[in-house]
């Protein structure tokens, strides 16, 4: 076990970063190039855990996969070519991205297969995958109700569906749509609002698929066994690594950033609308679409003081992974901030709405916690002068960071065990911190 000892504050900065690539677009990049005719080149492909994973359990099922500096090569031979011999076991790591979508492209596999993942991705539900997953015709076995390990067997003659998504879980949504690339016939999807990376992902693609927007849902129409080439995608940054530089520089004092080529998908962009109603000033500037995403470079200065929030629910789905350095921002807000309807983040790598409220006290903030809601008392002057250790957080990536910049941002103390919990998603997250000045 290794752990960060911080005792000091960050000082001012004004500096130009760029964060790793986009975790979500990556995962799905590679997923889909998988299914493709002929080289896919990805560019700006992170090193985190969770890529390589995703990487190393396609070579699995017989995806040639070449890593050379900034670029990523995969060779793909079409829908339903995965190659390779009975009994393999895949490792998802700590990627419920990999392991919920990668069921998906398996709803045809002639084999039985074996997916597994670390102690935290054990814990997690995937029902909600297997259940329109069996719809389509695949089996599956696991020992843990629903949770893994699993084995899923294909069905060589699948049915197109009809599914009803209404927890807002992109992972869910996407894993039925990569289902429906190998299924004849036209599978429709009623979703409640989430990530729409995978829907405009295949658009760019020109893969027949449709999306009708409502004001509460979107339907979604998928036909299947359509073949498609090999393309060039390049990775644009990922707002959920942001977020954290985002409130950083927001906490501390005279600083200013720029963060360059940052994924803006409206899908997740709800991180900056709640900061914004809480009074930051973050502005998106040079905006303009690369592969069928909205790009846009951050722009954000540091500030006094903060206004209390009464979150919008409809923002959420949105700002999802986001929440944690959020929790951190009201802390210091000139009010009661109130969160609800937020059960989902503890299905996340940890119980998350469970732990931020421990973090909290821990930090002297008021918190009241009920169930899927939290109350933030915040404290404009809030400055800490104590010993603060953060440990059994099931090494989660976000427990991690948000830990680090509390302690750059608000003083004391700060003993963080499991310090390698933040390569699973943003490697460079200490290095970045090391370009502005700080000295670990």
């Amino acid at each position: 076990m290794v752990r960060l000892v911080i005792k000091k504050k960050i000082c001012n900065f004004n500096k130009i970063i760029k964060v790793d690539g986009d975790k979500s677009l990556s995962i799905r990049s590679l997923l889909i190039s998988s299914q493709s005719f002929g080289k896919s080149t990805i560019y700006n492909l992170p090193k985190s855990g969770d890529i390589l994973s995703t990487i190393n359990g396609l070579k699995k099922l017989g995806i040639n996969i070449i890593l050379k500096y900034n670029k990523c090569f995969i060779y793909g031979a079409g829908l339903n070519s995965f190659n390779y011999k009975k009994g393999i076991s895949i490792n998802a790591g700590n990627s419920g991205t990999f392991a919920r979508l990668l069921l998906g492209l398996l709803i045809k596999s002639p084999y039985e297969i074996k997916i597994f993942g670390d102690k935290s991705l054990s814990r997690r539900d995937f029902l909600r995958v297997i259940s329109p997953l069996e719809k389509f015709g695949a089996n599956f076995k696991s020992n843990r109700k629903s949770k893994l390990p699993l084995k899923i067997l294909g069905c060589e003659f699948l049915k197109p569906i009809n599914y009803i998504e209404n927890r807002g879980s992109a992972q869910c949504k996407s894993a039925v749509i990569l289902a429906a690339l190998n299924t004849p016939g036209t599978t429709v999807i009623k979703a409640k609002k989430s990530r729409n990376h995978t829907e405009l992902f295949l658009k760019y693609l020109n893969l027949p698929i449709k999306t009708i927007r409502k004001k509460n849902y979107d339907l979604i129409k998928i036909t299947g066994e359509k073949q498609f080439k090999s393309f060039k995608y390049l990775i644009p940054g990922d707002i959920s690594s942001s977020a954290f530089f985002i409130i950083l520089t927001l906490l501390s004092k005279k600083s200013k950033l720029k963060i360059k080529n940052v994924n803006i998908n409206e899908s997740r962009t709800g991180f900056i609308k709640i900061v914004n109603k809480m009074g930051a000033n973050v502005k998106l500037v040079n905006k303009k679409t690369l592969y069928g995403e909205p790009v846009a470079d951050i722009c954000v200065k540091s500030q006094s003081s903060f206004k209390p929030i009464n979150c919008p629910v409809k923002l959420n789905s949105n700002a999802i992974d986001e929440f944690l350095v959020i929790f951190l921002l009201a802390s210091k807000a000139s009010g009661v901030s109130v969160f609800k309807k937020l059960e989902e983040l503890n299905k996340k790598e940890s119980p998350r709405l469970k732990l931020a409220s421990k973090i909290l006290k821990k930090m002297g903030v008021k918190v009241k916690l009920g169930i899927g809601s939290i109350k933030i008392y915040g404290n404009p002057n809030l400055n800490i002068k104590k010993k603060i250790i953060i440990n059994n957080y099931r090494k989660d990536h976000r427990v991690f960071m948000t830990s680090v910049i509390a302690a750059l941002t608000l003083g004391g103390e700060w003993i963080i065990e499991d310090m390698e919990s933040h390569t699973s998603s943003f490697p460079s997250f200490l290095k970045i911190l090391r370009k502005l000045g700080y000295e670990f």
